[in-house]
């Protein structure tokens, strides 16, 4: 099966060279021109290295690395103009490496082979969990994505699981309206918050989880909701 490898660059020039220059290499590469079409491609199917740039529209590259660190560990290659020591420490905070432009495709060619190498070698390790119990009956199957309580198989929407599949997947860590707006919905702006908490509510009902003494999901007043679950 052939590497996948996402690439988001806005500039049609050096996103043509970098895709064709993997193309040769032999990977599988999806191109996307801005940040919210590059964060709903990684969300549509698996990847094994991400290139991002950091100035794109819509949504820059530290969030785009931000949104995929939420879900995954994958490599993430920093490609940017900026040469400044504080801005490659800026974007080495979610990226894994940070290559300057203008790159030599040989270096960045390199650099690419290398993460796969480790990232292929971290997958062998690493025993990925199909599913986790919680304390008060919930389960959470995240290949299958069932949710789970007191053995009652619950119906949850595509919006509701990826509501608690990132709260789950990120526990303690607590998420603002906009920044679920976002990840979620895939909209750089929450111009109505209505949208997310009628989603937290029903989510909530179908948990049996209260708002006053939650098991799982949590209210951080003025900040947003986190994830409180106790695995076994």
């Amino acid at each position: 099966m052939k590497v996948k490898l996402l690439l988001i660059e806005d500039d049609a020039a050096i996103g043509r060279i970098v895709k064709d220059t993997m193309e040769q290499e032999g990977y599988l590469v999806t191109w996307a021109t801005t940040g919210l079409e590059g964060l709903a491609d990684f969300q549509a199917q698996p990847f094994d290295l991400v290139l991002v740039d950091w100035m794109l529209p819509e949504m820059d590259g530290l969030r785009i690395c931000q949104n995929i660190r939420w879900e995954s560990d994958v490599p993430i290659l920093m490609m940017s103009a900026r040469k400044e020591e504080a801005d490659k420490v800026e974007g080495l905070q979610g990226a894994d490496d940070y290559i300057a432009k203008p790159f030599s495709l040989e270096e960045l060619k390199a650099r690419v082979a290398s993460h796969l190498r480790r990232w292929r070698r971290y997958n062998k390790q690493d025993d990925v969990e199909k599913q986790t119990a919680y304390a008060n009956g919930l389960i959470i199957d995240w290949q299958r994505e069932i949710v789970s309580v007191n053995q009652q198989e619950i119906a949850l929407t595509q919006k509701e699981f990826a509501l608690v599949n990132l709260l789950a997947k990120n526990p303690n860590q607590t998420f603002t309206k906009e920044e679920l707006y976002q990840h979620i919905w895939q909209q750089t702006t929450l111009e109505d918050t209505h949208t997310v908490t009628v989603h937290i509510k029903a989510l909530r009902e179908k948990l049996k989880d209260s708002v006053k003494h939650p098991y799982f999901i949590q209210t951080v007043w003025g900040r947003g909701y986190r994830f409180i679950g106790e695995p076994l």
